[in-house]
């Protein structure tokens, strides 16, 4: 099944990629190979604030997660032409977490984008991955997560 119609049949729309908020691009291609720049959680109403271990739970943390693997389908999709079907693998994710300093459950968090991309994409989703514990993150969001996608 192509990945066009397993979002459909999810009911998942992908959003328009996000410009840059500052000197960067929002992805590069050498290859096959694709780098999506940090994508941080928000959604409709904005950014999703807060801090892990303090004013967050994990499952809140672990909804703003998702909202970054969505932002980062979206950002996919403008680099593959708008041709979502041109993604071949999910290869590595990296995920920061803006948590305490004894926040120790940052994959918990981080399983909120890796659950969404294995649901939404089967076998294409599944990934390497790192999560590590960020003092702070830009805005206060609570979660920011990069990715390296195999595209043909």
């Amino acid at each position: 099944m192509s990945n066009s119609q397993r979002l459909a049949d999810k009911g998942i729309t992908l959003p328009e990629s996000a410009a840059p908020a500052a000197n960067y691009v929002p992805f590069v291609q050498t290859g096959n190979a694709l780098y999506v720049s940090g994508q941080i959680s928000q959604d409709a109403s904005g950014f999703i604030t807060g801090i892990l271990g303090d004013t967050m739970s994990v499952e809140e943390g672990a909804a703003a997660a998702q909202t970054c693997a969505l932002q980062l389908l979206g950002q996919v999709k403008a680099a593959c032409g708008g041709d979502i079907n041109r993604l071949k693998r999910v290869v590595k994710l990296t995920g920061f977490v803006n948590s305490t300093k004894d926040f120790t459950q940052q994959p918990a968090v981080i399983n909120g984008c890796s659950d969404f991309m294995v649901d939404a994409l089967g076998d294409v989703g599944r990934h390497a991955r790192s999560a590590v514990s960020a003092g702070a993150l830009p805005f206060g969001v609570a979660v920011e997560i990069e990715g390296i996608f195999e595209i043909e």
